[in-house]
């Protein structure tokens, strides 16, 4: 497939730990910003409208008919029932094979599934499917077609306004471009398109982030505008955050080397390059103000926390010492846990053991660790042989679920509480002990891919 202009790709403890991250080099570097065109002044209306955006000769985006402006919300989640509180794990359903992406929403209220068919919007607290929207061959005013797979689909909070992206084998929308629905008129109003394929989207109010192989674009949601671009190392995953408190952007993306990540400031006008990890980043998130970064690296038993502003490294924690593939983490709204899912099945929370009233120059808050072995003073000569494993820092609380299947978790409205979404169709709610720790309890646990007279309504 024809690649675009300037985006080629650059050429309790286990008793048998395995080699882990050797402490990352120093971490910071900082560079002036490339440059790049004025920012547009920031727009809250969710609806994209203008002409034809040329912007790079790798990307175009054209704006179809004009729209109203959407409602803010979308419809408030009922009251709604429980199901199976602290029962057996759900089994795959059969349907999880036309399953092709899962994601949550900005503030995790909601989560999103594209489907061989079509996507679907489900509330988190409580459980219930909000809508579902069966995309056929036929199209939408003729731009969809071929069939009704739908491989991303990124809402913007709860409003009407969704990107959508083909995927499948029979993709509604071409891979390589970025629909913008409008659930309230049940079409598309505008679209995006590249000359590679889509490998992720971020949404805010005020700016639309398309991920591509080797490259980023940066868009006004108002008017289309190309405002930025950025070039990556490979990034198959479309692994890239955005920060979601107003007038202040961030962005997080992979750097342009192995276990780097690149920190795009937009208020400041500054860049941070983070060297992370030493082998390559496969997964990170950034708080939603825009303030902490979490890192995982391929190996997958180790987590950093980074200052986003310093780039300096706060914490580290540890899921395990087997390899494992991360999967997803995510910060609590008050920065005081991080839940981390991997290949392993089980869902982890960490105690954050920083201070969140620092805006720079954080530091960790200094806290004995009860996972490290008492040594008496007549065997402290071996302490500095001691494997690092045995000082790490452990998960306060665990949810354990199907090793192999690919589950993304966030933390819910409730106090104490976590949703996991996988993509074997399964949903849980369940609830941690801050103080004691240990098995989570598992509150509700429902297969979303029923069929919709089957949900809770």
């Amino acid at each position: 497939m024809a690649t675009p202009p300037h985006d080629a790709s650059p050429a309790p403890p286990n008793p048998n730990p395995v080699s882990d991250d050797p402490p990352p080099p120093p971490p910071v570097t900082e560079t002036k910003p490339e440059p790049e065109p004025p920012l547009p002044t920031t727009s809250i209306d969710p609806t994209p409208s203008g002409d034809e955006e040329s912007g790079d000769d790798s990307s175009s985006s054209v704006s179809s008919a004009s729209s109203t402006s959407p409602t803010a919300a979308a419809a408030a989640a009922a009251a709604g029932g429980g199901g199976g509180g602290g029962g057996e794990r759900a089994a795959p359903h059969p349907a999880a094979k036309d399953l092709l992406h899962i994601s949550f929403n900005q503030d995790y209220g909601c989560f999103a599934a594209g489907t061989k068919s079509g996507f679907r919007i489900y509330n988190c607290d409580p459980f219930r499917e909000i809508f579902r929207r069966d995309l056929g061959a036929a199209g939408d005013n003729g731009v969809g077609g071929g069939g009704g797979g739908i491989g991303v689909v990124e809402m913007l909070f709860r409003c009407n306004i969704l990107a959508l992206v083909g995927g499948g084998d029979a993709p509604h929308y071409p891979p390589n471009k970025v629909m913008i629905w409008d659930d309230h008129q049940s079409r598309c109003i505008g679209e995006l398109s590249f000359r590679s394929p889509v490998r992720g989207v971020r949404l805010r109010r005020d700016r639309i982030i398309v991920v591509l192989e080797n490259k980023i674009f940066v868009y006004n949601f108002a008017d289309l505008k190309l405002v930025h671009q950025i070039e990556t190392a490979p990034n198959p995953k479309g692994l890239c955050a955005v920060s979601q408190q107003p007038g202040s952007i961030v962005l997080v993306c992979p750097g342009a080397q192995k276990g780097q990540v690149r920190v795009e400031h937009y208020g400041a006008r500054k860049t941070k390059f983070i060297n992370a990890h030493t082998s390559r980043v496969a997964c990170f998130a950034l708080s939603q103000d825009g303030r902490l970064i979490a890192t995982a690296s391929t190996k997958g038993t180790l987590v950093r926390i980074y200052n986003a502003a310093e780039g300096n490294l706060l914490q580290e924690v540890r899921r395990g010492a087997d390899r494992a593939e991360i999967y997803s983490l995510a910060f609590s709204n008050n920065l005081q846990y991080l839940a981390v899912s991997s290949d392993k099945g089980t869902i982890h929370v960490f105690n954050l053991k920083i201070n969140v009233g620092l805006t720079t120059n954080d530091k960790p808050l200094p806290a004995p660790d009860p996972d490290v072995p008492h040594i008496s003073p007549s065997l402290s000569f071996i302490k500095g042989v001691l494997p690092k494993y045995f000082h790490s820092e452990w998960s306060v609380a665990q949810f354990r679920l199907h090793e192999g299947e690919q589950y993304i978790v966030a933390f819910g409205h409730e106090k104490n509480t976590v949703a996991v979404v996988g993509m074997d169709g399964s949903f849980y709610r369940c609830q941690f002990d801050p103080v004691n720790g240990g098995e989570m309890l598992q509150l509700e646990c429902y297969n979303f891919l029923k069929p919709s007279s089957d949900q809770p309504q």
